[in-house]
Parts: structure tokens; C-alpha cells; sequence
């Protein structure tokens, strides 16, 4: 009774480890993805925020308004 005992939590122990490598194994591999798509993000110049973007104005207007002598 006590042999089963001792192997049954032996196989259970087993089971578990594997789990938990599996289970580290797998946090690792994504945080190596998180880590390699935040440094790429980093890296990349051309992400560069853009402050004229919106901006409907165009600077020539008004000195079109003051040599239009039609207008």
C-alpha cells in the first residue's frame, strides 16, 4: 500500500514538472516575441509622428487674397 502511495505521488511529480516546463517554456518563447517586436518598434525611424498631418491651412491663401486685385 505504502510502494503505491510513494509511486502514484512519484508519477504525479512527474506529470507536474513536465507541465511546468511546458508552461516556462512557453512564457519565455512569448516574452522573447514581446521583446523582439518592441525593440523592432523602436528601431524603425520611419514610425515618426507626423505634425503637419491635419492640417488643411495652405500658406499661399492669404497672399493670394492681398495680390488679387479682382478680389
Amino acid at each position: 500500500m505504502v510502494g503505491l502511495f510513494v509511486a502514484g505521488f512519484f508519477y504525479g511529480d512527474q506529470r507536474g514538472y513536465g507541465r511546468a516546463k511546458a508552461e516556462i517554456k512557453k512564457v519565455q518563447e512569448e516574452a522573447a516575441t514581446k521583446a523582439a517586436e518592441e525593440a523592432s518598434k523602436a528601431a524603425n525611424p520611419f514610425q515618426a509622428v507626423n505634425l503637419l498631418e491635419g492640417d488643411e491651412s495652405n500658406p499661399f491663401e492669404k497672399a493670394k487674397k492681398a495680390l488679387n486685385p479682382f478680389d
